[in-house]
């Protein structure tokens, strides 16, 4: 693999209990991984995933038991958390594992959101929301590295004088969630870099578009940004298990309408009952071939992908990075 493309492990907190998930991130570096997101959330998608824990708690121990890169794919700094907490959380990984944390930051779903108790807005709401936490967090971000309390005043939050006292030189990295061109161009005006998951190549092509004229507008270079990709894939031994990984245990991503208004991994199994092998075309990638990965990979790294994380859906994680660690990763260039 190439200088300039990096291709790492994504722990799918929904699926694995915490220590299983960092003993499986190590052991993903080990066989070549560059580095880790996790995903956060409070309940799985579905009940037999099984398993929701608490995202933070698990990057530290992840950061512990690694020595690359990590971060959250994503959290929501507008429900559960206030924003002040978010960036308080990310600046003390940074202080700790100095240039090694990135926080990625999205719009949220009721699926973890609304387990607080609070109105449950539209997506423009929600994406504003976002933007917002994003300004509060870079204020912070700002604060604790110029020592000068900060304050703010906004349409969804408000913070007192304050700073963080607790911060790396160097704040970390915000990537933002982007799944639709509007808010690509948008999160490339105010944010470092950008995050998405995986779709057809040309729909990707267009946010990354989008993303860099939104730098350019706000006077920044367009290469320097990290631009990051979590692909979800089923890989097994044989064809068979592949399809029947991905319809057990990953049935979201089989899900051709939109899943962010609905609330319980219990809508989420009757749903998945309509879900079928050809629903999962140009949305998860399933083959026993990994030849046939490794060719998916590299159109993303062609496209500009500069970070690329890996989600396998089966439970057989060791043997896929097996695999993957000498027949994939090697070979995908830049």
């Amino acid at each position: 693999m190439s200088t300039g493309l990096t291709i790492g492990y994504s722990a799918a907190l929904e699926q694995f209990d915490p220590a299983e998930a960092v003993a499986l991130a190590a052991y993903a570096e080990s066989h070549g991984f560059s580095g880790t997101t996790a995903t956060d959330h409070f309940q799985p998608w579905v009940p037999q995933q099984g398993n929701a824990s608490y995202i933070w708690n698990v990057l530290t121990a992840v950061a512990e038991r690694t020595r690359g890169d990590f971060g959250p794919g994503v959290t929501t700094p507008t429900f559960r958390h206030h924003p002040a907490l978010v960036a308080q959380a990310s600046a003390t990984l940074g202080l700790m594992y100095p240039g090694r944390h990135w926080l990625g930051i999205g719009a949220g779903e009721a699926l973890s959101e609304h387990v607080v108790g609070q109105y449950w807005p539209e997506a423009p709401e929600r994406i504003n929301r976002m933007f917002e936490a994003v300004e509060v967090i870079q204020k912070l971000f700002a604060s604790g590295i110029r020592h000068r309390d900060v304050k703010h005043d906004g349409r969804y939050f408000k913070l007192e004088s304050t700073r963080l006292w607790s911060m790396p030189e160097t704040a970390p990295e915000i990537l933002i969630a982007t799944g639709g061109p509007v808010t690509a161009k948008r999160a490339g005006r105010v944010a470092d870099g950008l995050i998405t998951t995986g779709a057809p190549v040309d729909k990707l092509g267009s946010l990354l578009e989008r993303f860099a004229e939104g730098r350019r507008e706000s006077g920044r270079p367009v290469g320097t940004a990290p631009k990051v990709l979590q692909l979800h894939l089923s890989w097994a031994a044989t064809e068979e298990e592949a399809v029947r990984n991905a319809l057990t245990e990953w049935p979201n991503g089989g899900m051709r309408f939109p899943k962010a208004d609905l609330r319980s991994p219990w809508e989420f199994e009757q749903l998945a009952k309509m879900v079928r092998h050809e629903d999962f075309e140009g949305r998860l990638l399933i083959s026993a071939d990994p030849e046939v990965h490794r060719a998916a990979i590299q159109q993303y790294a062609d496209l500009g992908f500069d970070r690329i994380y890996l989600h396998n859906v089966g439970r057989n994680q060791r043997e896929w990075i097996d695999v993957f660690g000498r027949e994939v990763l090697p070979k995908v260039v830049r």
